[in-house]
């Protein structure tokens, strides 16, 4: 393609120079867009980008600051050189400047030099002797840049060995000599070059081995290196020259000759070692270049080994410390840098091995043996390390190392032990273990298989710190090494088995028990063909234990089923292996039973879910051992067990949980043994082995003993004799001690309690048939008493649950058909309720955790003592109520405590009351009945402050307690009296002594059960029917079922003779099943909805309450009402109003007085405003269903006193009678005669007369005064009265709706208007009554709306707020706005402004909801028409805005004189107009028909375009959106005028396309997509459907820019020339975005138009004021983009001389804007 002269004759040079200079742009964005355009246009003219950046780079960093990035597009440009123009000339001076600037400054590494440096290494690569030859000018002599120099030739070669490597020679020849002068702060760089030199070599020859540029000249320069580095640098005191000398020396080694290798050796190693005294990154370092010199030294092709081993030990000792650091890293977040220093230890430990194996394996046993920790430990590493690799070397030292390992078995550093344990098992992989050094290995995991957590085995006094190695690590190792071995190496086999079962006695391998056992199962899994010979190797060794010894083991340990390893699981499984070992009966069993004891224990977090699992589980372990005995059934072998049983003591600490179970499972033995001596004899050794002053060891005892006692009751009794016999001679001694202080009084407490366990135990587990003598003795020696003295909380415990135990054998007895009365058994009460307090003299305080236990274990025993015989007295019955019920009061926490004693509570109350006294006094006089109901109610009254008590969890124990109460109350009346709760007929019911109390058999039942009036139902009603409405939902269904119990109680009652209730039974028993219901339905079902569950409820207790009932209930509901409980009280309220509602007209006037009294005595003491409230709507109700003017005189005349006499704003609490206007309001007969009159009040309130146009706002004269006390009245009452709710108020108000909304409406604006000359009272009236307006009718959308902007005094807010009201109504209430409309329609000629705008806001909603009311809508349109001529412009806008909301349906026949109406507004001179008219426009386009648009649509397509530039955002973007909806209408005969008006508005659309404002982007997006088909351009349509058209980033809307104009310069080559002068005039916008999309744009089309006369005309136009904006504009925006332009441009094809061109074609421009360069 040509291009034309005037467009070759671009400023193109001077272009780039602006662009240079960009790059020192104050602005990123800048300098990263002339960055990326000269990057984009360095390849198409190198020469000319180098020439203007050397130009600028010449003044160095103090004319041009940013000369970094001159470098680094210098170094793009020089990359991007063709070998033919590379003028090697040109390179040096590019090169000279790189260099100047480099030197100019003492500074290293800064970002400028390594720009300067990727300059030259660019040159390099094209002409390196030229980039080598300008470095070794700076090379000679003193120079603060001979770093740098260095430096960058070491970069080069890391880069490009291959090149560097052949031009080693001359580096060395021209850095050798100034080596000697470098000072240390720069020899580290130096020390750096030579390392990367000598890899560049290392790399060279393995790529071409056979030409190695390392000739004599070279080798002789390293030579001189290697021995500079070796004895003056490497002995520097500057740390970090002798490491980065020792790093090259480390790369040098390999190339130097062998000779002056040797040489150097002495010096060389000592220097190495010395580093390893540092931190380990120089350890590191120290070890990869010794790795280097071991392999120069050792492995050489040449000639023997360097290096004698003689030599080598100094190393290799101080090396092996050096293996503590992979340790020692761990505590660090350095792990990878000791790892690796780690392995480069191992590997210098291997060079050695290769050639030295024999004296290096000699060497480390040897330096085991020394047993330095630090040594021993890097030994050991190296040894397993080592012993995979060099097995066959070794095959025949393995003797040695088996002594030696063993040497080492004692040592108690963790570190050597973890080292040690994985060299066993290393060893054990080949074949290392064999005989009984193979068992003792075996024996040293184990016992670290049994380290536990809290072992700190490393001694403190450690000479060396080998690192933090923790316990836990060496076990998992251990465990994982034994189960390795035991697994993987069949070898091993002969060596575990049977040596693994010695390891399960022993307590020191305690821990590691369950690693064993799972060996032992791999091991019979393995053998399991072979079993017999398995049992035979057993018995052939004499130290194997017994089978007896392994199952009395293994069977205590079963004890914990949630210790690690799953031990229980693990023991159960070997047992069944072991099977054969014992008695052959026992296989088939333990084949049953194991697996049921395993897959209780399989699932730990499900058994962690239990509390009682331990319990539970220690009895499974007891049966097993029972049961396990029963089928063996060998006394010699039940012997022998219980001597292994007997010998295992030793094994376990008395506060080992274990030894409890050891005592249990001896007990469970001696049951089965019928030798009475051997029996005594072992209870002794028990006994002996005990530690009673263990509470687990104490109970297991006591539990054993009971075990034995079960077959010998006497034995046993004979042995607590004893040791009764020694506590009293304890007594005596201690009565004689007070003195001395030499008795204990732990000790005592630990004797009484352990005694006190052991004869409850006894009598628990003894024949029922031979206790009543034993117990009678003990109870009658009087000896529990002398337990009453002990302290201590477990042993006031273990003194409960004696007696407890005591108690529960004779309920035994009795179930076992061996009745007896418990002698003294109120003493027994005394005495725990003794024990349960807390004795504030006590010299061993009660925890109060302690102290819960204690009284939850005394409430149990309680309830056991009251269930036996004989009956409970009255004072007993009082004393323990006394004693106990404050336990209600508890608080919550801890739960696991405080919820199992509450249920003891309850339990033992429910005993006192099956047990009570009166159930067994009866007479002839016919009470009894009587008697039982008040025993009942007795207790209920005791508990009836705890079901009412403000807090959840003690309402919740007082009603579970008030339901198990009647729950055994109905099950006595119904079938008898149980002592053990049983329901329905039972072997234990009570048969009460006919002699005793008479024959009542002929009796009716009216004499033997309670009346229905004797329960009080009223009064326990009103009790419990709050908390059906209760917060906790226990609660609510537990005083239900409650409710229920007493209903069905009742109903069970015979009737009275004479009795006339009135009660209907079929309809009672109805609501009883319905109530029932109800309880079922909360059972099942507890997400139901709490309110209808209560409204369920009251409706049944409604229908099932007498008169008389109903009566009591109304007269106590003041404290149910008063309740703390919100919920509770709001139910009490909704009950009565229940009761009033369907049964008030059963009440007297006496009735209702008294219950009015009521019901105000609740309102007076009720402190919350919505329970005042609903008290007030029961008395409404009660006023309404009964006699209402009992009610509403008082109400009314209350209500006046308190206006004349009291401030009603301020009574505490707020004004009762204020609350009484709501219930007045939903009453009949009052509601419409108060509405009414309230609003006549209004319509003639001072507001309406306030002239506020023309300022009569003047004081008020006594007679307005007068009026405006009126209206704030008014105002007040019609606020309560809409407040008030109720059917029948809503319904006056709904009558009423039109007028009401209408007048409130037009004081809305009155009131603004006042609020705007400072009157807020008004309006806050005003604002409370609409408030109150919308509650009564439920409009909650309208008062939310009025909340929000209700009381902002903007202009807008209001009048918005009054639009959202109307179309909130229209909406809600479609019927209603005719009339709404005919009375604002006339308000539109009132003479006040505020209230002319409040109608037109009103109307604007109103017209788009009266299409059916085609009258309304013409006279609506004729008076929106008339007034959009308003002088305000408020009222002309909302006319406006209402004419275009006219109904679809109906805005045809009224569009013209609407357009015609926006076409006069669009020029208005408000702005507020103007955007509403063109908004409005908007949204009438979408609907009007065409021949209501074509006659004016060039007119408003040239309105549109021109507030298309409005600086106002919101018309900017309508105006754009309206064009857009206008492009529907350009088709037919009007689609080119139309089309003619696109093509202008295009350039506009697409700058607009990127606005700062998003909505403008959208309607841009918008309109250009609508107005695209009509320019039938497919390409174009294409490109608005991509992601980048909808993006919001530049870089995409720059990326659409280019498409779009491609498309254009395609298929609209006539409209650029239109669209150019419409860019180019956006280049003058007032915003600087649009200037910079113009900038893109207009460049755009420029580089890819073909159109010769296109770019003659623009080219050179829009190219100069470019380089002209990127210089003078302010914003970055613009610069950045003019750079990105001038990029576009001058790589378009358009213009291709300027890439010939050079620097000297800008040296005028250069020098005229040299002050620009300076920065």
């Amino acid at each position: 393609m040509a291009s034309s002269s005037s467009v070759t004759s671009i400023p193109a040079p001077e272009a780039i120079q602006v662009l240079v200079s960009s790059l020192a742009d104050e602005s990123s964005i800048v300098r990263e867009a002339s960055m990326a355009s000269l990057k984009d246009i360095s390849s198409l003219n190198p020469l000319l980008v180098l020439d203007c950046c050397s130009a600028v780079s010449r003044g160095g960093r103090r004319r041009f600051w940013n000369v970094a990035g001159v470098f680094q597009v210098m170094a793009l440009g020089v990359r991007a050189l063709d070998k033919r123009d590379v003028d090697p000339s040109y390179m040096a001076k590019l090169a000279k400047i790189a260099t100047t600037e480099m030197i100019s400054s003492k500074e290293l590494n800064a970002d400028w030099q390594r720009a300067a440096a990727g300059l030259l290494a660019s040159i390099g690569s094209h002409l390196p002797d030229l980039m080598m030859e300008e470095i070794f000018l700076h090379l000679s002599g003193p120079s603060s840049a001979l770093p740098a120099m260095v430096q960058i030739l070491a970069d080069f070669a890391s880069a490009d060995a291959l090149q560097f490597t052949p031009r080693l020679k001359g580096v060395l020849a021209r850095v050798l000599p100034i080596l000697g002068n470098v000072r240390d702060a720069h020899r580290p760089i130096f020390a750096h070059a030579f390392k990367c030199w000598c890899q560049a070599a290392w790399q060279y020859n393995m790529d071409f081995p056979s030409h190695s540029p390392l000739d004599a000249d070279v080798m002789s320069f390293l030579n001189s290196a290697f021995e500079l580095l070796l004895r003056v640098w490497a002995i520097s005191r500057d740390l970090k020259v002798r490491t980065s000398s020792v790093e090259a020396l480390g790369q040098m080694v390999g190339l130097i000759t062998r000779t002056q290798l040797k040489a150097a050796l002495p010096r060389l190693v000592p220097t190495v070692l010395e580093l390893y005294k540092k931190d380990q990154d120089i350890a590191l370092l120290a070890t990869s270049s010794l790795h280097n010199l071991l392999n120069a030294s050792l492995l050489s092709e040449t000639g023997p080994p360097l290096l004698d081993f003689e030599d080598l030990t100094v190393i290799l000792s101080t090396l092996l410390p050096v293996v503590c650091i992979n340790n020692d890293s761990k505590e660090h977040s350095d792990f990878s840098v000791g790892l690796k220093t780690y392995n480069e230890v191992q590997r210098c430990f291997l060079t050695v091995g290769l050639v030295y194996p024999d004296d290096l394996f000699a060497f480390l046993l040897n330096k085991c043996r020394l047993k330095e920790e630090s040594l021993t430990f890097g030994s050991l590493c190296v040894l397993k390390h080592l012993l995979p690799r060099s097995s066959e070397a070794w095959y025949n030292k393995r003797p040695l190392l088996v002594e030696a390992v063993k040497s080492l078995l004692d040592e108690q550093n963790l570190g050597v032990r973890m080292a040690l344990s994985e060299l066993i098992v290393v060893m054990a992989s080949h074949c290392y273990l064999v005989g009984p050094s193979g068992e003792l290995f075996v024996e040293y995991l184990v016992r670290h298989c049994a380290l536990s957590d809290v072992d700190r085995n490393d001694p403190e006094n450690s000479k060396v710190k080998l690192g933090r190695f923790c316990p836990i690590e060496l076990r998992a190792i251990c465990e994982k090494g034994l189960l390795l071995i035991t697994i993987t190496i069949p070898e091993m086999e002969h060596i575990l088995w049977p040596f693994l079962l010695t390891m399960i006695i022993p307590r020191v391998y305690t821990a590691a028990v369950a690693t064993v056992c799972r060996c032992i199962s791999e091991l019979c899994r393995h053998r399991s063909s072979n079993i017999s010979s398995m049992l035979s190797e057993c018995k052939a060794r004499a130290d194997i234990p017994s089978p007896e010894e392994l199952f009395a083991r293994l069977l205590v340990l079963l004890h914990d089923p949630l210790v690690r390893e799953q031990l229980a699981t693990q023991i159960l499984t070997v047992l069944c292996y072991l099977a054969p070992l014992f008695p052959k009966n026992i296989n088939l069993f333990w084949q049953d039973e194991i697996p049921k004891m395993k897959a209780y224990v399989s699932d730990t977090e499900d058994l962690k879910l239990d509390p009682s699992y331990q319990e539970t589980w220690d009895d499974m372990i007891i049966n097993f051992l029972s049961e396990s005995l029963d089928v063996i059934q060998d006394p010699d072998w039940v012997i022998s067990l219980g001597n292994a049983f007997t010998n295992q003591y030793e094994l376990y600490t008395p506060d080992d949980e274990h030894a409890a179970l050891l005592h249990r499972c001896l007990g469970m033995l001696l049951q089965k043994v019928d030798n009475r001596a051997y029996v005594r004899n072992k209870i002794d050794w028990m006994y002996k082995q005990a530690n009673i002053a263990i509470p687990t060891n104490r109970l297991g005892l006591a539990k054993a003993m009971g075990l034995v006692a079960a077959s010998h009751l006497d034995t046993v009794l004979d042995k607590l004799k004893d040791i009764l016999a020694n506590v009293g001679q304890s007594i005596f001694q201690r009565l004689l001690s007070f003195f001395s202080d030499s008795y204990k009084t732990e000790e005592s407490d630990d004797i009484h309690a352990a005694l006190a366990l052991m004869y409850g135990y006894a009598a628990r587990y003894a024949p029922s048939t031979v206790i009543e003598a034993r117990i009678d003795a003990l109870v009658g020696t009087n000896m529990l008493s002398r337990l009453l003295h002990v302290r201590h909380p477990t042993a006031k415990q273990a003194v409960i649950t004696a007696i407890d135990l005591l108690g529960r054998a004779v309920i035994n007895a009795a179930e076992n058909g061996a009745s007896f009365p418990l002698k003294r058994r109120d003493q027994l009460l005394d005495y725990i309720l003794t024990l349960m307090g807390r004795d504030e003299n006590d010299g061993v305080a009660d925890s109060s955790l302690e102290l819960l236990h204690t009284q939850a274990l005394a409430l149990s025993a309680c309830t056991t003592l009251v269930s036996v015989e004989p009956k409970l007295t009255i004072e007993t019955r009082n004393h323990v109520m006394k004693a106990t019920l404050g336990f209600f009061a508890l608080p919550n926490e801890p739960v696991d405590v405080v919820n199992p004693l509450i249920d003891n509570l309850i339990t033992l109350l429910c005993a006192i009351l099956l047990t009570s006294p009166f159930f067994f006094c009866i007479t002839i006089s016919g009470e009894d009945g009587r008697s039982r109901a008040e025993q009942l109610l007795h207790i209920l009254r005791q508990i009836d402050q705890y079901v009412s008590s403000p807090v959840d969890y003690q309402r919740r124990r007082g009603c579970l307690a008030v339901h198990e109460m009647l729950l055994k109350f109905r099950m006595l009346c119904v079938s008898g009296y149980c002592a053990l709760g049983c329901h329905g007929s039972c072997t234990h019911s009570k048969q009460i002594d006919r002699t005793l109390h008479g024959n009542f058999s002929n009796l009716p039942s009216a004499f033997v059960l309670p009346s229905r009036e004797a329960l009080c139902l009223g009064e326990r009603v009103i009790m419990y029917l709050p908390r059906c409405a209760d917060t906790n939902s226990e609660v609510r269904k537990v005083s239900a079922q409650i409710l229920d119990q007493l209903f069905s109680i009742s109903l069970s009652l015979p009737k009275p003779v004479g009795s006339s209730t009135g009660v209907d039974v079929e309809l009672s028993y109805g609501a009883l099943s319905s109530l029932e219901d109800v309880i079922a339905i909360l059972r099942s079902d507890a997400s139901i909805d709490p309110s209808e569950v209560f409204n369920r409820i009251v409706s049944s207790i409604c229908i099932l309450l007498t008169k008389n009932e109903l009566v009591a209930t109304l007269h106590g509901c003041t404290a149910a009402i008063c309740d703390k409980i919100k919920q509770s009280a709001e139910g009490a309220i909704q009950a009565v109003i229940e009761f009033v509602s369907k049964r008030g007209k059963e009440l007297s006037e006496t009735d209702v007085t008294r219950t009015t009294q009521s019901l105000l005595s609740a309102v007076v003491h009720v402190t919350e405003k919505h329970l005042r409230l609903e008290t007030l709507g029961a008395i409404s109700s009660l006023a309404e269903n009964t006699s209402s003017k009992i009610v509403f005189d008082e109400l009314l005349a209350s209500a006046a006193r308190d206006i004349v006499t009291k401030d009603i704003s301020r009574l505490r609490g707020g004004w009762p009678m204020q609350e009484a206007f709501y219930a007045f309001s939903q009453h009949a007969l009052l509601s419409f005669q108060f509405l009414e009159h309230l609003i006549s009040v209004l319509n003639q309130s001072p507001v309406d007369k306030v002239d506020l146009e023309k300022g009569n706002s003047s004081s008020h004269s006594a007679d307005g005064q007068i009026e405006d006390d009126i209206l704030q009245a008014a105002m007040f009452a019609l606020t309560a009265f809409f407040r008030g709710g109720g059917k029948v108020g809503k319904r006056a108000v709904e009558q009423s709706y039109a007028s009401v909304l209408a007048a409130l409406t037009l004081q809305f604006g009155s009131c603004h208007g006042l609020a705007s000359s400072g009157r807020q009272e008004p309006l806050r009236a005003l604002l409370a009554a609409f408030q109150a307006f919308c509650e009564c009718v439920g409009d909650l959308e309208m008062g939310k709306i009025l909340a929000r902007d209700g009381e902002q005094n903007e202009k807008e807010k209001w009048i918005n707020l009054i639009g959202d009201v109307a179309g909130s109504i229209s909406i809600k209430r479609p019927k209603e706005v005719q009339t709404i409309s005919l009375i604002l329609t006339k308000s539109l000629n009132r003479h006040q402004r505020f209230q002319r705008e409040a109608a037109a806001a009103a109307l604007s909603e109103f017209v788009r909801y009266s299409g059916g009311f085609s009258s309304l809508l013409e006279q609506m349109v004729e008076a929106l028409c008339r007034h959009v001529s308003d002088e305000s412009p408020t009222v002309r806008c909302l006319c406006l805005r209402g004419l275009v909301q006219i109904p679809s349906i109906h805005i045809y026949q009224y569009t013209t004189q609407i357009l015609g109406v926006i076409v006069a507004l669009l020029d208005d001179l408000d702005e507020s107009v103007q955007l509403t008219a063109v908004s409005c426009l908007l949204t009438v386009l979408e609907s009007s028909p065409s021949d209501a648009v074509e006659p004016i649509l060039l007119n408003l397509s040239v309105r549109l375009r021109n507030l298309q530039i409005c600086l106002n955002t919101k018309i900017r973007s309508t105006a754009f959106a309206a064009f857009g909806t206008l492009s529907s209408y350009g088709v037919g005969a009007h689609h080119e005028i139309f089309l003619e008006q696109i093509h202008a508005a295009i350039p506009r659309l697409i700058l607009h396309l990127h606005d700062e404002d998003i909505s403008v982007r959208q309607a841009c997006r918008k309109t250009l997509k609508r107005i695209t088909p009509l320019m039938e351009m497919e390409g174009l349509a294409t490109l608005l459907n991509l992601q980048y058209f909808t993006s919001d980033h530049r870089n995409d809307y720059e990326d659409f820019l280019r498409d779009f104009t491609r498309q254009i310069a395609q298929h609209l080559p006539s409209r650029v020339d239109t669209y150019m002068v419409s860019t180019i005039q956006a280049l003058d916008a007032p915003w600087p975005i649009i200037q910079a999309n113009a900038i893109y744009l207009a460049s755009s089309m420029l580089s890819l138009s073909d159109d010769q006369r296109i770019l003659a005309l623009y080219y050179t136009k829009v190219f100069g004021m470019l380089v002209g904006k990127i210089s003078r504009s302010a914003d970055a925006v613009v610069r950045a983009t003019c750079s990105s332009a001038l990029g576009l441009l001058l790589k378009s094809t358009n213009s291709l001389s300027w890439r010939t061109a050079r620097l000297d074609r800008v040296e005028s421009f250069r020098r005229g804007h040299d002050s620009e360069s300076k920065m």
